[in-house]
C-alpha cells in the first residue's frame, strides 16, 4: 500500500476567449507527462479543443497526458474531478472562457492553482479584470487555492509595456515569472496533436513551457 498524495488540480481560467488557455493547458499537461507524471487534462470547455488536439496525435506519438471530455458536468465538475484524484498526479482543467460560469467556479472549488492567461494589450487586460473578483470569492471557500497571471502571446523582442503594468494589480493576482511568446510553433503543435517539445526548431517555445512548468511545480511545492 502506497502513501501517495492525491492529484494536484490546476485550472486554466479566463473571462474571454483568445488568450491561449487551451494551448497553455495542453502544453503544461504535456510537459508534466514528459517528466514522468501521470497527468489528465479535464476538457471542460464546450468547444472541446483539448479533446480534438489529443485526437490529432500521430499513432506513433500519443499525447503524453490523458484527455477526458467533462464539459457536460457543468456545476458538478468538482465532484467528477474527485473521482480521478487517486489515479493521477496532476489534473489540468481547461475551463470555459467565462470565469463566472458554473463549470469554472466548480473547478476552482477543488483547484490547488488557478492560472489566468492574459495577452499584454489594454483591451484584453480590461476584459479580464473581473476574473480576480471571481477567484477571490472562491478563495473564501477553497482556502488552499492559489492563483497566478500568465503573460501569454508576448510579441518577440518586446517587454510588457510600462503603460500596461498599472493594469495588472487590478486583478489582485500575482504574475508568474515566466512569459510565453507569440510563436508559430504553438499553432503547429495544436494542428499536429503534439507539443512544441516534439517539433524541430521549436527550442525557444519548448524552453518557455519547461520554465512555466518549473514555476507551477515550485508554487505547488510551496503549498504543501
Amino acid at each position: 500500500m502506497t502513501d501517495r498524495r492525491p492529484a494536484r488540480i490546476i485550472a486554466l481560467v479566463n473571462q474571454k476567449g483568445g488568450p491561449g488557455k487551451t494551448t497553455l493547458a495542453m502544453h503544461l499537461a504535456g510537459e508534466l507527462g514528459r517528466r514522468g507524471f501521470r497527468v489528465m487534462v479535464a476538457d471542460a470547455d464546450p468547444q472541446g479543443t483539448a479533446t480534438r488536439w489529443a485526437a490529432a496525435a500521430p499513432e506513433d506519438l500519443p499525447f503524453p497526458a490523458a484527455v477526458g471530455g467533462l464539459a457536460a458536468t457543468d456545476g458538478r465538475l468538482h465532484r467528477e474531478l474527485r473521482k480521478f484524484l487517486e489515479v493521477f498526479d496532476y489534473i489540468v482543467v481547461d475551463c470555459p472562457p467565462s470565469a463566472d460560469s458554473p463549470t469554472s467556479q466548480s473547478a476552482l472549488l477543488v483547484a490547488d492553482l488557478a492560472l489566468v492567461p492574459v495577452i499584454p494589450s489594454p483591451p484584453d487586460l480590461w476584459a479580464g479584470v473581473a476574473i480576480g473578483q471571481v477567484i477571490a470569492s472562491v478563495m473564501a471557500i477553497n482556502d488552499g487555492l492559489r492563483a497566478r497571471l500568465v503573460v501569454n502571446q508576448r510579441k518577440a523582442h518586446t517587454r510588457l509595456a510600462a503603460s500596461l503594468a498599472p493594469l495588472l494589480p487590478k486583478y489582485g493576482i500575482p504574475v508568474l515569472d515566466t512569459q510565453v511568446g507569440d510563436r508559430e510553433a504553438f499553432r503547429h503543435a495544436a494542428a499536429g496533436g503534439v507539443t512544441v517539445a516534439d517539433l524541430p526548431r521549436a527550442s525557444k517555445a519548448a524552453e518557455e513551457i519547461a520554465s512555466l512548468t518549473d514555476d507551477v511545480l515550485a508554487i505547488l511545492k510551496g503549498a504543501t
